[in-house]
């Protein structure tokens, strides 16, 4: 009786395990919010290897972006920027950085925007692969 069942439960579960991997896959590219995908105006490719991907960034005054998320990073502020980033629960940080500013940043999900009245750019050197602590 039991061998006559397994088949039926296999055909069932199958379909149930396909539809939870599509559900899985349309959801994915909600959660990998790439800027350069879904920000093309602001964020640009400059180089990309297998560590790294460099991005130049750049925002007109008072240009806002979306909601979107970087790995590890560094930035090099090339202008002055007087900006906002507003979090996924909706906590703003202000930042004004002056040019030539070089900071680090762990990563994570951000909304960014141009509070100032001038253009401001950067380069952005994300990392690729395991971060190491510094010892």
């Amino acid at each position: 009786m039991k061998m006559k069942l397994l088949p039926v439960v296999c055909r069932l579960a199958v379909p149930a395990s396909l539809l939870l991997a599509l559900q899985f896959v349309t959801v994915m590219p909600a959660m990998a919010q790439d800027p350069v995908k879904v920000d093309s105006k602001h964020y640009k490719v400059e180089f990309e290897n297998d560590q790294v991907r460099v991005l130049r960034i750049t925002y007109g005054p008072h240009e806002k972006s979306v909601m979107h998320e970087h790995p590890a990073n560094v930035a090099v502020f090339l202008t002055d920027a007087n900006a906002k980033f507003t979090m996924p629960d909706g906590k703003t940080t202000a930042a004004d950085v002056k040019a030539g500013t070089v900071k680090w940043d762990a990563g994570g999900k951000h909304l960014p925007e141009n509070v100032g009245d001038k253009p401001m750019e950067v380069i952005l050197v994300e990392l690729k692969g395991k971060i190491h602590a510094p010892k």
